[in-house]
């Protein structure tokens, strides 16, 4: 049965923290894997996760990195991913199910945003590769071990989806490559994904979630010039943050992606895009103020989308 796009009334808020979601939540015995689960958004679902009971495994494209940032915190396991190519998340893979063990929650929280134009594997768009398609592989690979009756899987998304629709005859932007744009369809193919996923899983018990984690200033954004963000708003020539009430502390910024996962207000529910801890609303055409585009919770294109991504990385767990 399929989840309405409309709120539900959660209680919580833009300003509810991760901690927050999880205070009444004990994750004790539950296993999660949290893509850059060592940076931004990212570490505090891990810190969150882990102080609830959880046991957190973080893939880390940077292994040194990830530790130093991980360092005293319990309950966390490191190994080695490279969401770009898809043999590191091949291999990634394998070893997770080689240990024999099941995952009640998988994060995609990993990303890049608006980076130049960048060819990673056989010459694809970095965005579109990193964000996406490298999180394809990653679910379908480990869905032997994807407990059924009861895990989710969460694509963390972004407003920014707001900005392109799939570009069905080029998407892997071979000309007029826009960063932002690209980004933009990165996104939007996150939801998508979360959408068909949802449909091939819920009869297992297995449902998928997608989101707008907020504004938040974090590593995210070590691809944009400092005059881009000056220019923007953000922040001014000195580097401080302008209008901070625009933005969300990194730990309101793991809350929605953390509610998705665990949420008991979530139950039977799935295939639907988030924000601000509930359900977000469609959006109107030209309104980029906030919820969801047509375009990125359309069942067809997201059908489309899983048999492109699938043929692109050769996986597809439900073939």
């Amino acid at each position: 049965m399929s989840t309405a796009q409309h709120k539900i009334g959660s209680g919580f808020g833009a300003h509810s923290t991760a901690d927050d979601v999880l205070a009444d939540v004990d994750l004790s015995g539950k296993l999660a894997i949290v893509t850059g689960g060592y940076s931004g958004l990212g570490l505090e679902t891990t810190r969150a996760l882990t102080k609830a009971g959880a046991r957190v495994v973080v893939p880390a494209r940077r292994p040194d990195t990830a530790w130093k940032a991980l360092a005293g915190l319990e309950g966390v396991e490191l190994d080695e991913l490279d969401l770009g190519d898809l043999e590191s998340v091949r291999a990634f893979a394998e070893r997770f199910l080689d240990s024999g063990r099941t995952v009640d929650f998988v994060i995609d929280s990993a990303g890049i945003m608006a980076c130049p134009e960048t060819r990673v594997g056989p010459g694809w768009e970095a965005q579109f590769a990193t964000n996406h398609l490298g999180h394809f592989a990653l679910v379908n690979r480990l869905w032997p071990a994807i407990e059924p009756g009861g895990a989710r899987v969460v694509s963390v998304s972004s407003r920014a989806h707001h900005f392109s629709g799939m570009r069905w005859d080029d998407v892997h932007w071979r000309t007029g490559y826009d960063k932002w744009q690209a980004y933009g369809q990165a996104k939007t193919a996150n939801v998508l994904f979360a959408v068909h996923l949802d449909k091939l899983g819920a009869d297992r018990g297995v449902r998928a979630f997608s989101l707008h984690p907020g504004g938040i200033l974090t590593p995210l954004q070590r691809h944009l010039p400092k005059a881009e963000m000056v220019e923007r708003g953000w922040i001014d020539e000195q580097g401080n943050v302008l209008n901070p009430s625009g933005f969300k502390s990194p730990e309101q910024g793991a809350a929605t992606q953390v509610w998705a996962a665990t949420s008991p207000q979530l139950a039977g529910m799935g295939g639907v895009y988030l924000e601000d801890c509930d359900i977000a609303e469609p959006a109107d055409d030209g309104d980029q103020s906030g919820g969801v585009r047509a375009w990125a919770t359309d069942p067809v294109q997201a059908e489309r989308l899983w048999t492109l991504s699938a043929e692109l990385t050769g996986v597809n767990a439900f073939a």
